[in-house]
């Protein structure tokens, strides 16, 4: 391999995720910290640390000139910026092309042409993909209130830039939109320096679907199969599997020769995930946006597949060809992942930061869990409110949901509150179980989660 020395430029469990993959290539690692993360546990498996300025993420792990100085300065042939942070910066990336360090991600004009949501319509309806009805731009409440009279209401209000659900709002009242408008365009101004808003149509029965690609730099494309990303809360993904169930083959397979089709016409490098939107009620799908980045849960296609992604993703940067056509990538069972927060689901997922006294994670065959807490940790108030990836597998679904539910009620923490017990409560519903999920899922069952008694451990 062509790089020998990697800037992991982010923190809490991806880092952790990264470093290990590292490790396994033979790379020596440099973790970049802020003030918070000294002594946090990637920092440990790390071979070196540098600190990068205070726990403020604008100050650190979102200064572009403090992440390449210290790469330049730790003598790093590479970067990797796990996902959040810098990961979808089209400046990071230039810069690091600039500082001759290999980027371990898309080029920095894939991530201009994708991050622009707007602009991927576009590219997607250039390749026959299908997209919702919608807008380009939203200039004024005027012409909002015209789209949205013309496809029909409700529609939904998204940023153009970002991601997270944040600028996203739905709409189905026209004489909401001016509040609505300014509302989001605040939210999306605030969050991706970006105020830009587009609409789309609205679909109430709706599924989350992405599907995984890998691309080299010789224009190869290979899909790692689809997941499910249904179960949300306020828009962000709370609950993962792969494959996506209740999917119709022929559907499946269209889904994922669209992905395919979309990242081949950009000659797209590195890993990747298109988003689509399934219609339940009539099988039709239809392009969301594309991350250029790898993404949280990444895990449940290794599992299905037993490919490393992150691996993968340093052979591509380096300049190596693909190691394996489509006609290679195997899938078998199911995989399952639940994201664990320091969050109070009863009281509307209220983030809270403080010591962990006890973590006791489950240890059994088919469960990995990936995180960087451990008893002692004091988790800072600074960043997102993820501890852990819980992962299962099972050959068949049934299997995979059982083993999820033993391992959440073999999952012990205290000393802060966590989404242990709401994750339990959804993955043992039978609307789960059936895999009728659907996008407002949890939003519709989160009062019985609160009125439901507390379980003893």
């Amino acid at each position: 391999m062509s790089v020998s020395r990697v800037l992991v430029a982010n923190r809490g469990e991806i880092a952790v995720r990264v470093l290990r993959a590292c490790q396994e290539l033979g790379l020596e690692t440099v973790l970049a910290v802020s003030d918070a993360d000294r002594e946090s546990l990637p920092a440990r498996l790390a071979d070196r640390t540098v600190c990068i300025g205070p726990a403020r993420a604008t100050d650190s792990y979102l200064n572009v000139g403090a992440v390449v100085t210290a790469a330049v300065g730790t003598g790093c042939d590479a970067l990797h910026p796990g996902y959040g942070f810098l990961a979808e910066s089209p400046a990071l990336a230039q810069a690091c092309a600039e500082a001759g360090i290999v980027f371990v991600g898309p080029t920095a004009e894939h991530m201009r042409r994708m991050g622009d949501k707007i602009r991927a319509r576009q590219v997607a309806r250039e390749q026959g993909v299908p997209t919702l009805p919608g807008s380009g731009r939203i200039e004024s409440v005027e012409e909002a209130v015209e789209v949205a009279t013309g496809i029909g209401l409700p529609v939904i209000v998204k940023a153009s830039a970002g991601g997270g659900g944040r600028g996203m709002k739905v709409v189905t009242d026209a004489a909401d939109l001016p509040t609505v408008l300014a509302a989001a365009a605040a939210e999306a101004k605030a969050a991706f320096g970006d105020p830009t808003l587009y609409l789309e149509r609205f679909v109430a029965n709706a599924r989350h679907v992405e599907v995984q690609l890998l691309g080299d730099r010789y224009g190869h494309v290979v899909h790692v199969g689809e997941r499910d990303c249904s179960l949300q809360r306020r828009n962000q993904k709370v609950v993962e599997e792969a494959p996506a169930p209740n999917i119709p083959e022929p559907v499946r397979a269209e889904i994922r020769a669209a992905a395919v089709r979309l990242a081949e016409s950009i000659r797209y490098e590195n890993a990747g995930t298109v988003e689509f939107l399934y219609d339940q009620d009539t099988d039709d799908f239809y392009f969301l946006e594309m991350n250029t980045r790898i993404q949280v849960e990444h895990p449940v296609s290794e599992m299905i597949t037993g490919i490393d992604l992150v691996e993968e993703q340093f052979r591509i940067a380096a300049g190596e060809p693909l190691r394996f056509g489509q006609d290679e990538v195997v899938f078998r069972g199911h995989a399952i992942e639940c994201r664990i927060t320091a969050e109070v689901a009863a009281e509307g997922f209220r983030p809270n930061a403080g010591r962990i006294t006890r973590w006791e994670q489950p240890v059994a065959p088919y469960v990995r869990v990936d995180t960087h807490c451990h008893p002692g940790y004091l988790v800072p108030m600074h960043y997102d409110s993820l501890l852990a990836k819980l992962v299962v597998y099972g050959s068949t679904r049934e299997e995979a949901v059982w083993r999820m539910l033993r391992a959440l009620r073999r999952f012990r923490v205290e000393g802060l509150g966590t989404t242990v017990d709401v994750l339990e409560f959804l993955v043992a519903r039978p609307e789960f179980a059936s895999g009728a999920v659907t996008t407002h899922l949890i939003a519709d069952v989160l009062d019985e989660f609160a009125a439901a008694p507390v379980a003893v451990p």
